[in-house]
C-alpha cells in the first residue's frame, strides 16, 4: 500500500457534475488499495456540507474554500505575466504550504495531479523513479520551468532554474515577464543580424518575425489602430429610459367630503368648462339629515316662543330663554353645515380643460375620504415629457439638455423636449424598483394627447466613444466584484 497526494482542483464530492463524478471515482479507486492525502479547494458554499464524508475516505484532506470572485480578480494578473488565467485562479499559499507538510510529515510515493492547474504544487520528489533519483542527487529541490515561445530560429526552448527554497508566486510571475522580454530581444537580435545589409529595415527572411508586408496593409493592425483612434471620437453619453406626456401644472380635483361617489357626469379625456359638473355624491343621507335638522331647528324655534310668551307672566321662566337662544343657534349652524355639504356633493370643474381620470364605472359605488384624488384638469396643450431614470443609468444631466421620447404609437416621429429638472431622491416604482422622476418641456406644441407612452432617450456631457460604449459593461463589472 502505497501514500498518495491526490491533488484536485475542486471538491470531488457529490458527483454531480462531469469533473466530480471522474474525480470522486479516481479517489474511491485510490483509496481501496492505497493511502490518500487529499488537498483541493471548495468553490460552492453547499458543498461544505460534504467535507466530513469526502475526509472519512482519506488519511488527511486540506479543503480550502475558494471565493470566485476573489479568484477571477486574482486571475486577470495573468494577463500582465502572459500565464494561463486559471494558474493564478487556484494558487494559494495555504495550500502549497500543506502539501510541503505533508511531505515532511509522510512519505509520499506519488502524486496524483488531477487537473493541470493543480501541477504548480508538485515539486522534484513527484517527478518518476528514475529521474526523481538524478534530480535529488544533482538538483536542488525545488525547480521552475519557464517556457520560451516562438516559431522559427532560435528554436523553441525554455529556461530551468532551481533552488532549495520555494518559489513564490510573485517571483513565478516576475520571471516569466522577464523570460518574455529577453525572448523578444533574441529574437530582435537574431533578425538584426541574419538581414543582409541591401535588405531595408521591414523586412525579414526570419520566419518567426516575418515582416514582408507593410504595416498599412495589415488588416489585423490596420483594424487595431482605426478602432483605437474611433476610442478617441467625441459622442454625447445618452440612456434610455421609460416616458410618457403628462400635464405641466394639473389641477387635482379631490373628494370635497366623505361618502360615496353617486355618478360621473363627464368622461375621460373630455373637455370641460369652468362650472361645469363633474360628479356628484350620493345626496340621500345628506338630504335626511338636512331634514332631519330643519324639524330640530323648527321645534326649537317653537319652544322658544312659547316660553317667551309664557315669560311675559312668569318672570320664574326667563332665565330658560338664553338657553332656548343657544340650542337655535346651534340647530340653525347644523342646518347651514348640512346644506354646504349637499352643495359640495356636487364637484364643479374649477377651470377649463381636460378631464383625465380612469374608468368611471370603477368609482361610482365606491367610498371616498375627504382629500381622496379623484382625477386632474389639464389646460389643453399644456404638456411635457416625464420620464423615470434607473439608478444604474443615472448619468449627469444639466437642466436644457435635449431629451426625445420615441411614443410608442409613433416610434418614427420623436416628441423633442429640453430637460427641465431631474430629482435628487429615487422613487419606488410600480414594478418594485426605484427610478429618478426627470421632466422635460417640450420645444414645441405637439398634437400627441397626454397619456401616451414610449421610451424618452437623455444625453448627457461628450465623453469618448471608448467610455460611451465600456460605461455599462465596467459598472456592471464593477457590481459583481464588489469593487
Amino acid at each position: 500500500m502505497a501514500n498518495l497526494l491526490y491533488l484536485v482542483h475542486r471538491l470531488p464530492y457529490p458527483p454531480n457534475k462531469g469533473d466530480k463524478v471522474r474525480s470522486y471515482h479516481l479517489l474511491k479507486h485510490l483509496t481501496a488499495s492505497h493511502t490518500v492525502y487529499l488537498g483541493t479547494f471548495v468553490d460552492d458554499p453547499d458543498d461544505l456540507r460534504h467535507l466530513d464524508t469526502v475526509r472519512a475516505l482519506c488519511a488527511d484532506m486540506h479543503a480550502e474554500p475558494l471565493d470566485p470572485p476573489r479568484a477571477k480578480l486574482r486571475s486577470l494578473s495573468a494577463m500582465l505575466t502572459g500565464e494561463p488565467l486559471s494558474l493564478p485562479y487556484y494558487r494559494s499559499a495555504a495550500m502549497r504550504d500543506w502539501v510541503a507538510a505533508i511531505r515532511r510529515r509522510q512519505a509520499i510515493d506519488a502524486t496524483v495531479v488531477f487537473s493541470s492547474v493543480m501541477a504548480e504544487y508538485a515539486t522534484a520528489s513527484d517527478l518518476p523513479a528514475a529521474l526523481a533519483g538524478e534530480w535529488s542527487e544533482w538538483w536542488p529541490a525545488h525547480g521552475l520551468w519557464l517556457p520560451l515561445g516562438g516559431q522559427g530560429p532560435p528554436p523553441t526552448a525554455g529556461l530551468l532554474l532551481a533552488r532549495e527554497t520555494a518559489w513564490s508566486a510573485s517571483e513565478m510571475a516576475l520571471l516569466a515577464e522577464w523570460t518574455h522580454a529577453w525572448w523578444h530581444a533574441l529574437l530582435a537580435l537574431r533578425r538584426a543580424q541574419q538581414r543582409p545589409w541591401w535588405q531595408p529595415w521591414g523586412r525579414d527572411t526570419a520566419g518567426a518575425l516575418d515582416n514582408r508586408r507593410a504595416w498599412w496593409r495589415r488588416p489585423f493592425l490596420f483594424s487595431a489602430l482605426a478602432l483605437a483612434a474611433a476610442s478617441f471620437v467625441p459622442v454625447r453619453l445618452s440612456v434610455l429610459a421609460p416616458g410618457e406626456l403628462v400635464p405641466v401644472n394639473p389641477v387635482i380635483v379631490r373628494a370635497p367630503l366623505d361618502g360615496v361617489v353617486d355618478v360621473f357626469h363627464v368622461k375621460p379625456n373630455q373637455s370641460v368648462k369652468k362650472g361645469e359638473p363633474l360628479f356628484g355624491f350620493d345626496e340621500a343621507l345628506i338630504q335626511s339629515r338636512l331634514e332631519v335638522a330643519n324639524q330640530a331647528l323648527a321645534t326649537a324655534s317653537t319652544e322658544y316662543r312659547q316660553t317667551l310668551q309664557q315669560a311675559l307672566s312668569d318672570p320664574r321662566v326667563r332665565p330658560q330663554l338664553a338657553t332656548l337662544t343657544g340650542r337655535i343657534q346651534e340647530k340653525r349652524s347644523e342646518v347651514n353645515y348640512l346644506r354646504e355639504q349637499l352643495t359640495r356633493a356636487r364637484v364643479l370643474a374649477p377651470k377649463d380643460g381636460v378631464a383625465l381620470f380612469d374608468d368611471p364605472t370603477e368609482w361610482i359605488g365606491r367610498p371616498v375620504s375627504v382629500g381622496e384624488r379623484i382625477l386632474r384638469i389639464a389646460a389643453t396643450g399644456d404638456v411635457e415629457v416625464e420620464a423615470w431614470l434607473p439608478l444604474a443609468d443615472a448619468i449627469a444631466l444639466e437642466p436644457g439638455a435635449p431629451v426625445q421620447l420615441y411614443l410608442n404609437a409613433r416610434p418614427l416621429e420623436p416628441v423633442s423636449a429640453s430637460l427641465r429638472y431631474m430629482a435628487h431622491e429615487a422613487a419606488p416604482r410600480p414594478d418594485g424598483t426605484f427610478a429618478y422622476r426627470v421632466r422635460a418641456t417640450l420645444d414645441a406644441a405637439t398634437e400627441h394627447r397626454v397619456g401616451l407612452k414610449g421610451t424618452a432617450k437623455l444625453q448627457g456631457e461628450t465623453v469618448p466613444a471608448a467610455w460611451w460604449v465600456m460605461r455599462r459593461p465596467v459598472a456592471t463589472l464593477r457590481s459583481a466584484l464588489g469593487l
